[in-house]
């Protein structure tokens, strides 16, 4: 293993993006966006921000709506047969690897697996695995609540990320390896802080001095939430990170090939034909 950049061939994609899929990511996007970061982005004399607890409850459910129409619409530009058989075993595997460390200490192997997935099969089939694969992790430890919805959106995101990241086609060896472990450390803190976003307008102001205050002005309700995440989830990023670190240094080249090499044999972009029979 090098770290060269050497020619390769390009690599397949199980979903190319097309325009409506380009926008229904973007239109969901921007929705997510402002179902995270409401607290910060609706004045604190607002309706929204008099309706704190029931917020969350509202935008999860806009979300899943969301959620299921980007999929669809990803579906229409090309989520034939083989890629749903794709998705299928990288959704059972990543679910499965979730309950393992069950998040203790932030030992979540399975965000490895979903960095390495963007990677080789692109953004859009990237969002799609990632929302997929945390929802069925969810209903198999019981992690239903109205933070599935964030969590799934949030997953996609991450997975996407590593989709969009430079050299997908030249960059092979040790440093793609290092791009991944790059990106994985620093995607799994911010993952962490956006999920924080989620569940912190839960939290009642008399109960903390670092819950979100309704009414508040928008840097003081930021210094709490800077507390919160210090207080509450530093500890379980680290963690995250540094797991999906050590796991993509030394399962990644495996991994890698084995993605590459079922994207090749599978072939994507060749159309399914049933040939008829001689009779």
């Amino acid at each position: 293993m090098t770290g060269r950049s050497a020619p390769a061939t390009p690599q397949a994609r199980a979903v190319r993006l097309g325009p409506r899929s380009v926008a229904a990511l973007a239109l969901v996007s921007a929705v997510g966006v402002a179902a995270f970061g409401w607290p910060f982005l609706a004045p604190p004399a607002s309706r929204l921000s008099a309706h704190a607890q029931d917020a969350p409850w509202l935008f999860s459910v806009l979300l899943v709506l969301l959620v299921a129409v980007v999929a669809a619409t990803i579906s229409e530009s090309g989520l034939g047969p083989k890629a749903v058989a794709m998705l299928g075993v990288l959704a059972a595997t990543g679910a499965a690897l979730r309950p393992i460390g069950a998040g203790t200490a932030g030992i979540e192997p399975m965000f490895f697996l979903m960095v390495l997935s963007g990677r080789v099969l692109g953004p859009g089939f990237g969002f799609v695995i990632g929302g997929v694969t945390m929802f069925a992790s969810s209903l198999l430890t019981g992690g239903v609540g109205p933070w599935m919805p964030f969590q799934m959106l949030a997953m996609g995101w991450f997975t996407m990320g590593a989709g969009l990241l430079p050299g997908q086609d030249r960059l092979r060896g040790r440093a793609e390896l290092l791009i991944l472990a790059v990106y994985g450390f620093l995607a799994a803190f911010v993952y962490g802080t956006i999920m924080n976003l989620a569940g912190w307008p839960f939290m009642s102001a008399l109960a903390s001095n670092v819950a979100f205050e309704p009414g508040a002005a928008v840097p003081a309700n930021l210094a709490r939430f800077v507390a919160y995440c210090l207080a509450t989830s530093l500890g379980w990023d680290l963690g995250r990170a540094l797991v999906t670190v050590v796991l993509t240094l030394t399962l990644g080249p495996v991994i890698l090939r084995a993605l590459r090499r079922a994207t090749r044999r599978a072939a994507f972009e060749s159309p399914v034909t049933f040939d008829a029979s001689p009779g």
